[in-house]
């Protein structure tokens, strides 16, 4: 039987939707290494999921095409420690941990550009103080975390004090396996003070303030290609994502700056054969940009916008790539002219009584186009228990959205929510 066939790190089945859309995707067999679960909740045991996988990989009776993934570490540095085992194109693993590593991050960026914030390192050992020179109000957050999670912003040595003591009580679950793989290659140059810094340290950084955006591009051979740009719309008075949205709708010269700065810092990063995604604040009035993180993958929550934009779910480029090939994405061959995802979110802990079943789903698609629901709780857990949340909310639902204009995104949108039937118990 003739096709590929492809690995993908925690394959789960909303992406598995989308990985089915690619183009040639009718020659690929999908196979899920390690689950969802096991790469994105509770304890990460990466030593444990890597001898794991390769157990997987080498109970396989076929030849391995690629393995790639979309998630956020551990999967990011499984893919090229797995991928140079098997001896397939990969991305590299030092670029991958610059990027990866946020203090080793910002000081690859301040060699090639003054598009970030004013930054210090923390130890949590003692009795931690602001950094001199850096102003109120700050960012702390560990080096090493997924999304926001330990992410808190403070005003002032009160709020400081309680951010180190948030952090210090969780940033083992991340930091820790990530200090393992910072200890067992042997063949990376790490930096002195990131070396002294370890992977249990914290990052302080002058708040940013503007309109959120992000490019999203791929590097393969040396070349960097950033493809597309999109913004990113926070609740009202929060920090919390509402929505992104594809293509961005900022003015042109400011969307140019973002594609300069990315192109920039991944040379300079060096990461290679890898797709990446990388956060701005912008100040459209100003034509200011500021670099906020840089992920050495592509986000699986911009696919379907690409999709329904440009025709082809972005996951095309990861999956190239995994092939040795160079991506070529198509550029508004979609149904729509933008589109979003949203967060639907709530920002009060309880447990899940109810949450809106498949047929509801299915007959809310049926009555309005160009959506697609995606429920994040399960019956009968506890908000405050979920992995991967921010520090100040609870997600509910995904809802991915395709339109011709913003007033028809967030009319659907709005539709959607009043549509979806959530009962909690308050705690």
């Amino acid at each position: 039987m003739s096709g590929t066939d492809i690995f993908v790190l925690g394959l789960d089945d909303a992406n598995m939707r989308t990985l089915r859309r690619v183009p040639g995707a009718e020659d690929y067999r999908y196979h899920a290494l390690l689950s969802q679960a096991d790469v994105q909740e509770g304890d990460i045991d990466i030593a444990g999921l890597i001898d794991r996988a390769v157990a997987e990989l080498d109970a396989f009776d076929g030849k391995i095409g690629a393995i790639v993934g979309y998630w956020d570490f551990p999967v990011t540095t499984m893919v090229p420690i797995l991928g140079r085992r098997y001896g397939l194109p990969t991305p590299n693993l030092e670029g991958v941990l610059k990027c990866e590593h946020k203090y080793w991050s910002r000081l690859e960026q301040q060699k090639v550009t003054d598009a970030h914030p004013k930054f210090a390192l923390v130890d949590l050992d003692g009795d931690p103080e602001p950094p001199a020179g850096l102003s109120f109000p700050m960012w702390l957050k560990p080096v090493k975390s997924f999304s926001s999670e330990l992410a808190f912003h403070v005003k002032d040595e009160q709020d400081f004090a309680e951010a180190v003591r948030e952090i210090r009580a969780g940033i083992g679950r991340v930091g820790k396996p990530f200090q393992y793989i910072l200890d067992q290659v042997t063949d990376v140059d790490i930096p002195a003070e990131v070396a002294e810094a370890g992977a249990l340290a914290a990052l302080a950084e002058e708040e940013m303030t503007g309109q959120q955006a992000a490019t999203e591009g791929f590097v393969y051979d040396g070349e960097v290609v950033v493809y597309g740009a999109l913004d990113s719309l926070n609740y009202p008075d929060s920090s919390s994502f509402l929505r992104h949205q594809y293509p961005s709708q900022l003015p042109e010269p400011v969307v140019q700056k973002m594609r300069d700065v990315s192109t920039k810092v991944i040379e300079q990063i060096g990461l290679n054969n890898s797709t990446f995604s990388i956060e701005f604040f912008c100040r459209p009035e100003t034509g200011e940009v500021k670099l906020l993180e840089i992920n050495p993958r592509h986000s699986q929550s911009h696919a379907e916008m690409f999709e329904n934009v440009d025709g082809v779910p972005d996951h095309y480029n990861m999956i190239e790539l995994g092939l040795g090939r160079r991506p070529r994405m198509p550029r508004g061959r979609g149904e729509y002219r933008i589109a979003a995802k949203w967060y639907h979110r709530r920002f009060e802990d309880g447990i899940v009584k109810r949450v809106p079943t498949a047929a509801e789903l299915e007959r809310l698609r049926a009555e309005i186009p160009g959506v697609e629901v995606d429920i994040v709780p399960a019956e009968g857990q506890r908000l405050s228990e979920m992995d991967a949340q921010d520090s100040y909310s609870y997600e509910l639902a995904f809802v991915y959205v395709g339109a011709d204009s913003e007033e028809e995104l967030k009319d659907k949108y709005q539709r959607t929510i009043d549509s979806l039937h959530f009962e909690f118990e308050e705690v």
